[in-house]
């Protein structure tokens, strides 16, 4: 099957078929066993496509094995681009999506996305805080933006499993019109892991909000700072809310540190 937006089918060349997406050339953002990430032009705008060529038996044995259930293909990222606008969260906007094959460890999969222009990581743009601090008004904006999504995905049902800083994007040109307005625009990103359930179970909140801790404790974030996304995250007064889970907070202070501290953090 394949499914694609008008405005894009208008711009493709005629009977484009699956195996035409699956070959599309341009600049390669992400190769893996498996997987291809890649940026390319058509009608001058620009496009992302990530292609999924089948997983293999092996490591669909041994995500079971460890009690998880191994991403297939693009279909996850395809319902997570769908589901987040819902809850108000920016991200994606899809062009194309297809599927074809039903031996699950040969499954070949796309999903194709307008380019993201304009944008830059939190991570990127964070990363000079230390020594060139922001204002007051910004950061708060930010720590509540990012609060505010990683709520409105637990609270759903959703968690992303790789919720660092890099996989939220920035609108940057029109920041000042933004701040002006007291708002920043985010964009999540990188969805193909995320999960879908009607509860998020407690260890997968642990692991979301950990990711964000971790990959946020070299941009000089002040205690204030991270008691304040907490209050935010919880909607709750904070002592009430330190009071009612400081386990959680504990686990995922144990859990950000242990990957601060990880041989592959650096």
């Amino acid at each position: 099957m394949i499914e694609v937006t008008e405005s894009f089918s208008k711009q493709l060349p005629e009977r484009f078929s699956f195996g035409a997406f699956m070959s599309i050339e341009g600049e390669i953002f992400r190769q893996v066993e498996g997987r291809r990430t890649l940026r390319f032009e058509l009608g001058g705008r620009g496009y992302f496509i990530k292609t999924h060529s089948g997983i293999g038996w092996k490591e669909v044995f041994k995500e079971l094995s460890q009690g998880r259930l191994p991403i297939l293909g693009a279909e996850n990222e395809y319902k997570a681009i769908k589901k987040l606008p819902e809850l108000g969260v920016d991200t994606m906007t899809l062009t194309a999506y297809g599927k074809r094959g039903w031996n699950p460890a040969q499954q070949e999969s796309f999903v194709v996305t307008e380019s993201l222009d304009n944008r830059e990581s939190l991570e990127d743009f964070c990363r000079d805080w230390p020594q060139s601090p922001p204002s007051i008004r910004l950061k708060r904006l930010l720590i509540d933006k990012v609060a505010e999504i990683a709520r409105s995905l637990h609270e759903n049902g959703l968690n992303h499993r790789d919720l660092y800083i890099c996989h939220f994007l920035l609108e940057v040109e029109k920041l000042p019109e933004f701040l002006d307005a007291g708002e920043v625009k985010l964009a999540l990103i990188d969805l193909h892991r995320m999960q879908f359930r009607n509860e998020v179970p407690f260890r997968w909140k642990v692991k979301d909000v950990a990711a964000l801790h971790f990959s946020s404790m070299d941009i000089g974030l002040t205690k204030r700072d991270l008691l304040r996304f907490i209050k935010l995250y919880s909607q709750k007064p904070l002592r009430q809310e330190l009071q009612e889970n400081r386990g959680f907070w504990e686990k995922v202070q144990v859990r950000a540190e242990r990957l601060y501290n990880s041989p592959l953090a650096g």
